[in-house]
Protein backbone atom coordinates (compact mmCIF):
# COMPACT_ATOMS: atom_id res chain seq x y z
CA UNK A 1 0.00 0.00 0.00
CA UNK A 2 1.52 3.53 -0.81
CA UNK A 3 3.06 5.61 2.28
CA UNK A 4 0.58 8.28 2.48
CA UNK A 5 0.24 11.63 4.06
CA UNK A 6 -2.81 10.35 6.54
CA UNK A 7 -0.62 7.48 7.73
CA UNK A 8 2.76 9.73 8.36
CA UNK A 9 0.37 11.64 10.66
CA UNK A 10 0.30 14.97 8.40
CA UNK A 11 -2.68 16.40 6.54
CA UNK A 12 -3.17 15.56 2.77
CA UNK A 13 -2.84 18.98 0.19
CA UNK A 14 -5.70 20.50 -0.72
CA UNK A 15 -7.33 18.22 -3.44
CA UNK A 16 -5.62 14.83 -2.57
CA UNK A 17 -7.60 11.75 -1.98
CA UNK A 18 -7.60 9.71 1.42
CA UNK A 19 -6.71 6.41 1.66
CA UNK A 20 -9.91 4.23 2.57
CA UNK A 21 -7.94 2.28 5.31
CA UNK A 22 -4.87 2.97 6.95
CA UNK A 23 -2.54 0.41 6.50
CA UNK A 24 -2.08 -2.43 8.96
CA UNK A 25 0.38 -1.80 12.56
CA UNK A 26 2.39 -4.47 11.50
CA UNK A 27 2.71 -3.79 7.35
CA UNK A 28 6.48 -3.33 6.20
CA UNK A 29 6.32 0.56 4.32
CA UNK A 30 7.74 0.55 0.71
CA UNK A 31 10.87 2.20 1.10
CA UNK A 32 11.40 5.75 -1.31
CA UNK A 33 12.43 4.95 -4.81
CA UNK A 34 14.85 7.80 -4.92
CA UNK A 35 17.39 6.20 -1.85
CA UNK A 36 18.28 2.73 -0.83
CA UNK A 37 16.21 0.70 1.48
CA UNK A 38 16.99 1.35 5.33
CA UNK A 39 20.61 -0.62 6.21
CA UNK A 40 21.90 -0.82 3.01
CA UNK A 41 25.34 0.35 2.14
CA UNK A 42 25.52 3.76 -0.58
CA UNK A 43 27.30 2.64 -3.57
CA UNK A 44 31.04 2.74 -3.82
CA UNK A 45 32.68 5.53 -5.87
CA UNK A 46 34.32 4.53 -8.99
CA UNK A 47 38.42 4.23 -8.39
CA UNK A 48 40.08 7.03 -9.77
CA UNK A 49 42.20 6.74 -13.24
CA UNK A 50 45.01 8.49 -12.58
CA UNK A 51 46.69 9.45 -9.09
CA UNK A 52 48.47 12.90 -9.11
CA UNK A 53 51.97 12.23 -6.52
CA UNK A 54 52.86 15.80 -5.24
CA UNK A 55 55.93 16.15 -2.70
CA UNK A 56 55.70 18.75 -0.35
CA UNK A 57 57.72 21.04 1.97
CA UNK A 58 57.09 24.41 2.55
CA UNK A 59 54.77 25.10 -0.37
CA UNK A 60 51.27 26.20 2.29
CA UNK A 61 50.73 29.28 -0.64
CA UNK A 62 50.77 27.00 -3.41
CA UNK A 63 48.12 24.86 -2.24
CA UNK A 64 45.10 26.36 -3.22
CA UNK A 65 46.29 27.53 -6.50
CA UNK A 66 47.63 24.32 -7.53
CA UNK A 67 44.61 22.06 -6.85
CA UNK A 68 42.06 24.80 -8.13
CA UNK A 69 44.40 24.41 -11.75
CA UNK A 70 43.91 20.88 -11.06
CA UNK A 71 40.03 20.54 -11.02
CA UNK A 72 40.14 22.83 -14.13
CA UNK A 73 42.94 20.76 -15.81
CA UNK A 74 41.70 16.99 -15.04
CA UNK A 75 37.82 17.61 -15.72
CA UNK A 76 35.99 14.64 -17.36
CA UNK A 77 38.55 12.08 -15.46
CA UNK A 78 38.69 10.07 -12.24
CA UNK A 79 41.59 11.24 -10.25
CA UNK A 80 42.97 12.09 -6.52
CA UNK A 81 45.91 13.98 -5.63
CA UNK A 82 48.20 12.37 -2.88
CA UNK A 83 50.58 15.14 -1.20
CA UNK A 84 53.30 13.85 0.60
CA UNK A 85 54.85 16.54 2.72
CA UNK A 86 58.20 15.73 4.78
CA UNK A 87 56.82 18.07 8.28
CA UNK A 88 56.91 21.28 6.77
CA UNK A 89 57.09 24.28 9.48
CA UNK A 90 54.83 26.57 7.44
CA UNK A 91 51.57 24.78 7.81
CA UNK A 92 51.76 22.79 4.42
CA UNK A 93 49.89 19.34 5.75
CA UNK A 94 47.00 22.17 7.59
CA UNK A 95 46.69 23.55 4.54
CA UNK A 96 46.08 20.13 2.45
CA UNK A 97 43.92 18.88 5.35
CA UNK A 98 41.44 21.89 5.07
CA UNK A 99 41.41 21.32 1.08
CA UNK A 100 40.51 17.77 1.76
CA UNK A 101 37.76 18.39 3.69
CA UNK A 102 36.36 20.08 1.12
CA UNK A 103 37.28 17.81 -1.98
CA UNK A 104 37.92 14.35 -0.94
CA UNK A 105 40.22 13.40 -3.93
CA UNK A 106 42.73 15.29 -1.96
CA UNK A 107 44.96 13.43 0.43
CA UNK A 108 48.09 13.92 2.53
CA UNK A 109 51.03 11.77 3.92
CA UNK A 110 52.52 13.61 6.66
CA UNK A 111 56.30 11.85 6.96
CA UNK A 112 57.72 12.42 10.06
CA UNK A 113 61.56 11.91 10.66
CA UNK A 114 61.88 11.10 6.64
CA UNK A 115 63.04 13.30 4.30
CA UNK A 116 64.09 13.66 0.54
CA UNK A 117 62.12 13.99 -3.13
CA UNK A 118 62.46 10.66 -3.97
CA UNK A 119 61.50 8.64 -0.95
CA UNK A 120 58.62 10.40 -0.67
CA UNK A 121 57.42 10.21 -4.59
CA UNK A 122 58.05 6.36 -4.09
CA UNK A 123 55.86 6.77 -0.89
CA UNK A 124 53.18 8.30 -2.91
CA UNK A 125 53.07 6.20 -5.84
CA UNK A 126 52.87 2.90 -3.61
CA UNK A 127 50.22 4.41 -2.16
CA UNK A 128 47.91 5.27 -5.12
CA UNK A 129 44.63 4.08 -5.65
CA UNK A 130 44.77 4.28 -9.98
CA UNK A 131 46.63 2.25 -12.06
CA UNK A 132 48.73 5.44 -13.45
CA UNK A 133 50.71 7.98 -11.69
CA UNK A 134 51.71 11.54 -12.28
CA UNK A 135 54.50 13.12 -10.28
CA UNK A 136 54.96 16.84 -10.46
CA UNK A 137 55.96 19.35 -8.36
CA UNK A 138 53.70 22.14 -6.00
CA UNK A 139 55.63 25.35 -6.90
CA UNK A 140 53.50 25.73 -9.63
CA UNK A 141 56.21 25.59 -12.55
CA UNK A 142 54.98 22.21 -14.61
CA UNK A 143 52.17 22.42 -16.53
CA UNK A 144 49.06 20.84 -15.15
CA UNK A 145 47.37 21.48 -18.61
CA UNK A 146 50.07 19.05 -20.25
CA UNK A 147 48.32 15.94 -17.77
CA UNK A 148 45.15 14.92 -19.65
CA UNK A 149 47.78 14.37 -23.50
CA UNK A 150 50.29 12.44 -21.06
CA UNK A 151 47.31 10.38 -19.55
CA UNK A 152 45.96 9.52 -23.36
CA UNK A 153 49.60 8.64 -24.30
CA UNK A 154 49.31 6.58 -21.35
CA UNK A 155 46.35 4.82 -23.10
CA UNK A 156 47.99 4.26 -25.94
CA UNK A 157 50.72 1.77 -24.22
CA UNK A 158 53.30 4.25 -23.30
CA UNK A 159 55.18 2.48 -19.75
CA UNK A 160 56.36 6.12 -19.00
CA UNK A 161 55.73 9.39 -20.25
CA UNK A 162 58.33 12.65 -19.59
CA UNK A 163 57.31 16.20 -19.82
CA UNK A 164 60.39 17.10 -21.08
CA UNK A 165 62.11 20.45 -21.28
CA UNK A 166 64.88 19.88 -23.86
CA UNK A 167 63.10 18.54 -26.93
CA UNK A 168 62.36 20.63 -30.07
CA UNK A 169 59.43 22.36 -28.54
CA UNK A 170 60.49 22.39 -24.82
CA UNK A 171 61.63 25.31 -23.14
CA UNK A 172 63.48 26.14 -19.87
CA UNK A 173 64.21 29.78 -19.74
CA UNK A 174 63.18 30.52 -16.68
CA UNK A 175 66.21 28.84 -15.09
CA UNK A 176 69.42 30.98 -14.69
CA UNK A 177 72.25 30.49 -17.00
CA UNK A 178 74.27 27.99 -14.11
CA UNK A 179 70.88 26.28 -13.10
CA UNK A 180 70.32 25.79 -16.94
CA UNK A 181 74.00 24.81 -17.99
CA UNK A 182 73.83 22.55 -14.72
CA UNK A 183 70.97 20.76 -15.59
CA UNK A 184 72.09 20.14 -19.54
CA UNK A 185 75.65 18.62 -18.13
CA UNK A 186 73.87 16.33 -16.00
CA UNK A 187 71.33 15.21 -18.46
CA UNK A 188 74.60 14.88 -20.74
CA UNK A 189 76.30 12.80 -18.05
CA UNK A 190 73.46 10.21 -17.27
CA UNK A 191 72.82 9.86 -21.07
CA UNK A 192 76.47 8.82 -21.53
CA UNK A 193 77.07 7.15 -18.27
CA UNK A 194 73.72 5.12 -17.67
CA UNK A 195 72.52 5.05 -21.30
CA UNK A 196 68.72 6.44 -20.39
CA UNK A 197 66.45 7.03 -23.44
CA UNK A 198 65.09 10.45 -22.07
CA UNK A 199 66.25 14.11 -23.33
CA UNK A 200 65.45 14.95 -20.08
CA UNK A 201 65.69 12.53 -17.20
CA UNK A 202 65.99 14.79 -14.58
CA UNK A 203 62.60 16.15 -15.12
CA UNK A 204 60.64 16.60 -12.19
CA UNK A 205 57.15 15.77 -14.14
CA UNK A 206 56.36 12.20 -15.06
CA UNK A 207 53.84 9.91 -15.48
CA UNK A 208 54.06 5.99 -15.26
CA UNK A 209 51.88 3.01 -14.44
CA UNK A 210 51.84 2.41 -10.74
CA UNK A 211 52.94 -1.51 -11.10
CA UNK A 212 56.51 -0.58 -12.36
CA UNK A 213 57.42 0.99 -9.63
CA UNK A 214 56.30 -1.41 -7.56
CA UNK A 215 58.32 -4.23 -9.45
CA UNK A 216 61.18 -1.61 -9.06
CA UNK A 217 60.91 -0.67 -5.70
CA UNK A 218 63.49 -2.74 -4.10
CA UNK A 219 66.04 -1.32 -6.37
CA UNK A 220 65.21 2.00 -6.42
CA UNK A 221 67.01 4.49 -4.00
CA UNK A 222 64.82 6.41 -1.55
CA UNK A 223 67.64 9.02 -1.27
CA UNK A 224 68.29 11.83 -3.51
CA UNK A 225 66.05 13.90 -5.75
CA UNK A 226 66.59 12.69 -9.47
CA UNK A 227 63.86 9.85 -8.59
CA UNK A 228 63.18 9.69 -12.97
CA UNK A 229 66.56 9.11 -13.32
CA UNK A 230 66.70 5.95 -11.11
CA UNK A 231 63.59 4.36 -12.64
CA UNK A 232 64.46 4.64 -16.16
CA UNK A 233 68.26 3.48 -14.64
CA UNK A 234 67.07 0.24 -13.34
CA UNK A 235 64.42 -0.26 -15.23
CA UNK A 236 66.53 -0.54 -18.46
CA UNK A 237 65.39 -0.86 -21.56
CA UNK A 238 62.22 -2.93 -21.01
CA UNK A 239 59.89 0.29 -20.60
CA UNK A 240 58.74 2.22 -23.93
CA UNK A 241 59.37 5.59 -23.00
CA UNK A 242 57.57 8.33 -24.61
CA UNK A 243 57.73 12.29 -24.44
CA UNK A 244 55.83 15.47 -24.53
CA UNK A 245 57.66 19.11 -24.54
CA UNK A 246 55.95 21.76 -22.39
CA UNK A 247 57.59 25.25 -21.47
CA UNK A 248 58.87 25.33 -17.51
CA UNK A 249 57.27 27.77 -15.50
CA UNK A 250 58.01 30.39 -12.70
CA UNK A 251 57.44 29.58 -9.31
CA UNK A 252 55.65 31.50 -7.38
CA UNK A 253 55.96 31.02 -4.09
CA UNK A 254 58.46 29.15 -1.71
CA UNK A 255 61.74 28.69 -2.57
CA UNK A 256 64.02 26.51 -4.42
CA UNK A 257 65.05 23.22 -3.24
CA UNK A 258 67.84 23.10 -5.76
CA UNK A 259 71.02 23.11 -3.40
CA UNK A 260 74.49 21.96 -3.68
CA UNK A 261 73.28 18.75 -1.87
CA UNK A 262 71.17 18.02 -4.89
CA UNK A 263 74.26 17.97 -7.45
CA UNK A 264 75.97 15.65 -4.81
CA UNK A 265 72.97 13.29 -4.81
CA UNK A 266 73.20 13.52 -8.14
CA UNK A 267 76.60 12.47 -8.60
CA UNK A 268 76.35 9.36 -6.33
CA UNK A 269 73.05 8.02 -8.24
CA UNK A 270 75.28 8.35 -11.05
CA UNK A 271 77.95 6.31 -9.34
CA UNK A 272 75.46 4.62 -7.55
CA UNK A 273 73.65 2.97 -10.80
CA UNK A 274 76.92 2.91 -13.25
CA UNK A 275 78.59 0.79 -10.07
CA UNK A 276 75.48 -1.82 -10.61
CA UNK A 277 74.32 -0.80 -7.09
CA UNK A 278 77.40 -1.56 -5.56
CA UNK A 279 77.97 1.34 -3.25
CA UNK A 280 74.74 3.67 -1.33
CA UNK A 281 74.38 7.20 -1.50
CA UNK A 282 74.57 7.03 1.75
CA UNK A 283 78.05 5.88 1.72
CA UNK A 284 79.51 7.82 -0.98
CA UNK A 285 78.29 10.56 1.25
CA UNK A 286 79.69 9.39 4.14
CA UNK A 287 82.97 8.57 2.75
CA UNK A 288 82.93 12.23 1.30
CA UNK A 289 82.81 13.75 4.69
CA UNK A 290 85.42 10.88 5.36
CA UNK A 291 87.67 12.75 2.42
CA UNK A 292 87.26 16.21 4.15
CA UNK A 293 87.77 15.01 7.24
CA UNK A 294 91.17 13.34 5.76
CA UNK A 295 91.85 16.75 5.28
CA UNK A 296 90.94 18.27 8.63
CA UNK A 297 93.36 15.30 10.03
CA UNK A 298 96.66 15.97 8.37
CA UNK A 299 95.93 19.38 9.14
CA UNK A 300 95.69 18.94 12.85
CA UNK A 301 98.67 16.39 12.52
CA UNK A 302 100.78 19.31 11.49
CA UNK A 303 99.93 21.34 13.38
CA UNK A 304 100.81 19.36 16.33
CA UNK A 305 103.77 18.14 14.78
CA UNK A 306 105.24 21.72 14.10
CA UNK A 307 104.13 22.70 18.15
CA UNK A 308 107.20 20.09 18.65
CA UNK A 309 104.49 17.13 19.79
CA UNK A 310 105.95 13.63 19.42
CA UNK A 311 104.23 12.00 16.41
CA UNK A 312 102.14 9.22 18.73
CA UNK A 313 100.50 12.12 20.52
CA UNK A 314 99.99 14.59 17.45
CA UNK A 315 98.28 11.86 15.79
CA UNK A 316 96.22 10.83 19.00
CA UNK A 317 95.19 14.74 18.68
CA UNK A 318 94.78 14.69 15.06
CA UNK A 319 92.54 11.42 15.22
CA UNK A 320 90.31 12.73 17.81
CA UNK A 321 89.78 16.39 15.88
CA UNK A 322 89.32 14.32 12.59
CA UNK A 323 86.24 11.89 14.50
CA UNK A 324 84.80 15.23 16.04
CA UNK A 325 84.82 16.83 12.70
CA UNK A 326 83.23 14.21 10.72
CA UNK A 327 80.99 13.67 13.36
CA UNK A 328 78.78 16.64 12.99
CA UNK A 329 79.41 17.01 8.76
CA UNK A 330 77.56 13.59 8.63
CA UNK A 331 74.68 14.42 11.36
CA UNK A 332 73.98 17.40 9.02
CA UNK A 333 74.30 15.82 5.74
CA UNK A 334 74.99 11.80 5.47
CA UNK A 335 72.50 11.48 8.56
CA UNK A 336 70.09 14.78 7.39
CA UNK A 337 66.86 12.32 7.40
CA UNK A 338 68.06 10.99 10.93
CA UNK A 339 69.48 14.47 12.46
CA UNK A 340 70.57 14.10 15.96
CA UNK A 341 68.99 17.40 17.65
CA UNK A 342 69.50 19.51 20.75
CA UNK A 343 70.31 16.69 23.83
CA UNK A 344 70.54 14.30 21.55
CA UNK A 345 73.70 15.27 20.06
CA UNK A 346 75.87 14.27 23.35
CA UNK A 347 75.20 10.60 23.13
CA UNK A 348 75.52 10.56 20.43
CA UNK A 349 78.79 12.00 19.85
CA UNK A 350 79.56 9.93 22.73
CA UNK A 351 78.83 6.96 20.81
CA UNK A 352 80.53 7.92 17.91
CA UNK A 353 83.74 8.04 19.93
CA UNK A 354 83.05 5.05 21.49
CA UNK A 355 82.35 3.35 18.00
CA UNK A 356 85.04 4.36 16.40
CA UNK A 357 87.58 3.74 19.01
CA UNK A 358 88.77 0.20 18.13
CA UNK A 359 89.73 2.18 14.57
CA UNK A 360 91.61 5.13 16.01
CA UNK A 361 93.63 2.17 18.38
CA UNK A 362 94.32 0.33 14.98
CA UNK A 363 94.86 4.37 12.99
CA UNK A 364 97.26 5.27 15.38
CA UNK A 365 99.17 2.17 15.42
CA UNK A 366 99.24 1.60 12.21
CA UNK A 367 100.10 5.29 11.44
CA UNK A 368 102.95 5.28 13.85
CA UNK A 369 104.44 1.98 12.66
CA UNK A 370 104.31 3.55 8.38
CA UNK A 371 105.83 6.82 9.79
CA UNK A 372 109.30 4.66 11.29
CA UNK A 373 109.36 2.88 8.10
CA UNK A 374 109.04 5.57 5.71
CA UNK A 375 109.81 8.43 7.71
CA UNK A 376 106.42 10.40 5.65
CA UNK A 377 104.27 11.89 8.04
CA UNK A 378 101.59 12.24 5.16
CA UNK A 379 101.65 8.66 3.78
CA UNK A 380 101.54 7.41 7.96
CA UNK A 381 98.76 9.66 8.38
CA UNK A 382 96.30 8.87 5.34
CA UNK A 383 97.26 4.50 6.27
CA UNK A 384 96.46 5.53 10.05
CA UNK A 385 92.76 6.78 8.64
CA UNK A 386 91.99 4.65 6.21
CA UNK A 387 92.15 1.60 8.41
CA UNK A 388 88.75 2.32 10.41
CA UNK A 389 86.57 3.76 7.36
CA UNK A 390 84.65 0.63 6.71
CA UNK A 391 84.40 -0.20 10.68
CA UNK A 392 83.06 3.91 11.57
CA UNK A 393 80.50 3.53 8.49
CA UNK A 394 79.36 0.25 9.39
CA UNK A 395 78.52 0.36 13.17
CA UNK A 396 77.46 3.94 12.95
CA UNK A 397 74.83 3.95 10.62
CA UNK A 398 73.87 0.78 13.25
CA UNK A 399 73.90 2.59 16.35
CA UNK A 400 74.48 5.98 16.36
CA UNK A 401 71.85 6.81 13.45
CA UNK A 402 69.41 4.19 14.06
CA UNK A 403 66.61 4.01 11.33
CA UNK A 404 63.23 5.26 12.73
CA UNK A 405 61.11 2.02 13.72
Amino acid sequence: MPFSDAAAGRSPPPGAAMSAQPPAANAELPAPADRPPAGAAPAPAPAPELTLVIPTFNEAGNIAPLIARLQTALAGLRWEAIFVDDNSPDGTADALREAGRRDSRIRCIRRIGRRGLAGACIEGILAAQAPVAAVMDADLQHDETLLPRMFAAMGDGADVVVATRYAPGGEASSFGALRGFGSRFANGLAHRLLGVRSSDPMSGFFMLRRELVERLAPKLSSEGFKILLDILATAGRDVRVEELTYTFGVRHSGESKLQMRVLVDFAGLILAKATGGAVSLRFLSFAAVGALGLGVHLLALRLGLGFGARFEVAQAVATLVAMTFNFFLNNATTYRDRRLRGWAILPGLAGFYAICGLGAAANVGVAGWMFYQTSRWWVAGVAGACIGAVWNYGVSKALVWREPS
